[in-house]
C-alpha cells in the first residue's frame, strides 16, 4: 500500500471513529491568567456543546475547565512550560478544528511570540480562531448549528 493510501484510509478511521463516538470537532483552549475565570464561565454556558466534542487546553485552563464543567479535557503542559507549543504543534498539523484563545490585550505578555505563531498557523490552516468572548460564542454557536463541518472537507 502506498503511503498516499494509508494517509487517506488513517484519514478515513480517525474520521469514522469521531463519528461514531458523536465527536464532532476538535476544540484548543488556551487563557491568559487574566481570563480564566471568564473561559470557566464561558465552558459552563456552553458545555452541551462542549460536550460533544474534543476538548484540548493549556494545563491549568484545562485543569479550570474540567473542574467547572466536569468534561473530559486533554491537558498539556501550563502554558509557560510549553503548552502553547504543544498546542500549536496540534494546529501546525492541522489536527484542531477551532482554537479559543481569551488573551488579555490590558496585559503585556512575554509570551506574545507564542500567540503570534498560535494566529499564524491558524491562518495558515484556515482554523478558526477566536481571541475574546464574542467571537468564541459565535464560533461556538455556528459549531452547534453545523456551521463549521467544512472543516471536515478541508483537511
Amino acid at each position: 500500500m502506498s503511503d498516499c493510501n494509508q494517509i487517506k484510509e488513517d484519514n478515513d478511521i480517525n474520521k469514522y471513529l469521531r463519528v461514531k463516538k458523536g465527536i464532532l470537532m476538535r476544540i484548543g483552549f488556551i487563557a491568559h491568567e487574566a481570563k480564566k475565570n471568564l473561559m470557566q464561565n464561558f465552558c459552563i454556558a456552553y458545555k452541551n456543546i462542549l460536550s460533544k466534542n474534543d476538548l484540548y487546553a493549556t494545563g491549568t485552563t484545562g485543569r479550570l475547565i474540567e473542574e467547572a464543567t466536569n468534561l473530559s479535557v486533554h491537558k498539556y503542559h501550563a502554558g509557560s512550560l510549553g503548552g502553547i507549543e504543544q498546542i500549536g504543534s496540534q494546529i501546525e498539523h492541522n489536527e484542531m478544528d477551532l482554537v479559543i484563545f481569551l488573551r488579555d490585550a490590558n496585559t503585556s505578555m512575554s509570551n506574545e511570540q507564542d500567540v503570534d505563531i498560535i494566529m499564524r498557523y491558524c491562518d495558515i490552516h484556515n482554523i478558526p480562531f477566536a481571541s475574546n468572548l464574542a467571537s468564541a460564542e459565535l464560533l461556538i454557536k455556528s459549531l452547534d448549528r453545523g456551521d463549521l463541518e467544512w472543516r471536515e472537507m478541508y483537511k
